[in-house]
């Protein structure tokens, strides 16, 4: 599992290494552009479910932290499906589409 740090919470954000390899390319893209955004993701029944939001700015403070640093090849229909969303003003974490083969 891999942890997106926001701010100053030390505790951070719990994504699979997977999903944050493929957040981290889109969240940078659009920060790189000076670009503010939402990103919002699905809170486990553990956690007391519901959506969770927090606001992106290139002036908050952020760090990834992937265990894995073999996440596998990025799936590029996933990337368009986040990026499109991001372009909405709210990054929402999806489940993976399945990518077809050339």
């Amino acid at each position: 599992m891999g942890l997106l740090l926001y701010a100053n919470d030390d505790q951070g954000v719990e994504f699979d290494d997977r999903t944050l390899a493929h957040l981290k390319l889109v969240i940078i893209g659009k920060l790189r552009r000076q670009e503010s955004f939402a990103l919002s993701w699905a809170r486990s029944q553990a956690s007391g479910s519901g959506r969770e939001t927090i606001w992106l700015s290139p002036s908050i403070p952020l760090r990834f932290w992937i265990d894995n640093a073999e996440a596998g090849p990025l799936n590029r229909a996933w990337l368009d499906l986040l990026a499109q969303s991001a372009e909405r003003g709210d990054l929402r974490v999806t489940a993976e589409p399945v990518e077809e083969a050339p």
